[in-house]
């Protein structure tokens, strides 16, 4: 069966895409196995295995504040590893998809489609736009900019004025399978609602916050594109 490489193979989404009954060979790397930063490592890994697609997890995330205090390993992971995968995949003429954010968007209008124009809010966003900068010079290529965090929501409190379209992990990895052989870009994430409305359907408990200014109020983005394939 053709194999299908996942660096960050033991990262929290990877983690929730290994309980999904699927006939797609996924191959999970760890940082050890598979080296984004090592370009020869890459290809020696892509000689040995074969794959037809590269499914790129790989990266630095949370906290948001380690992409300002270390903005060095931010910029090797998000940015310069994963333009080595798309040149070894260009090499290789292989697939690769690339899970991007939807920090991307400004979230000032909200509804932000495939097509808008992107202005990262935080450091995090600039680093993922950097590593996507890549992807998109590489026309053999899926990018997809998600929204999601694992189950269950792991702060105490969420912001109620802050409209985003955040879903489990655990769901985002069934809709990938739904999507994962098409090119281009596609928003993925749940619901358009509020943080606190989506936290509080699992917890209850959950207290509201207000953003007032550290966070934008209108993240959500159009999932117009994803959903006519899902139909």
């Amino acid at each position: 069966m053709k194999k299908i490489l996942v660096s960050g193979g033991n990262g929290r989404f990877a983690t929730e895409l290994k309980k999904i009954k699927t006939n797609l060979n996924f191959l999970y790397l760890n940082k050890k196995q598979f080296n984004i930063l090592n370009f020869n490592s890459i290809v020696k890994t892509i000689k040995k295995y074969k794959p037809v697609c590269i499914l790129h997890l790989a990266g630095l995330s949370r906290p948001m504040n380690s992409h300002d205090k270390n903005m060095s390993k931010s910029i090797d992971l998000n940015i310069i590893g994963t333009a080595n995968l798309v040149k070894a995949c260009s090499k290789f003429k292989i697939k690769i998809v690339y899970f991007s954010t939807s920090y991307l968007y400004p979230g000032k209008k909200g509804n932000y489609t495939e097509t808008d124009s992107l202005l990262p809010w935080n450091k995090y966003g600039w680093s993922k736009l950097g590593g996507e900068a890549a992807v998109q010079m590489y026309e053999n290529s899926l990018i997809l900019r998600v929204c999601m965090t694992e189950k269950p929501f792991v702060h105490k409190s969420a912001y109620a004025n802050v409209k985003s379209n955040f879903i489990y992990q655990e769901d985002l990895a069934r809709k990938l399978l739904k999507v994962i052989n098409k090119k281009g870009v596609y928003n993925i994430g749940g619901k358009s609602q509020s943080i606190y409305e989506f936290a509080k359907k699992y917890n209850k408990k959950i207290k509201k916050k207000f953003s007032r200014g550290e966070f934008p109020l209108k993240q959500n983005m159009s999932l117009n594109k994803f959903n006519k394939i899902i139909k």
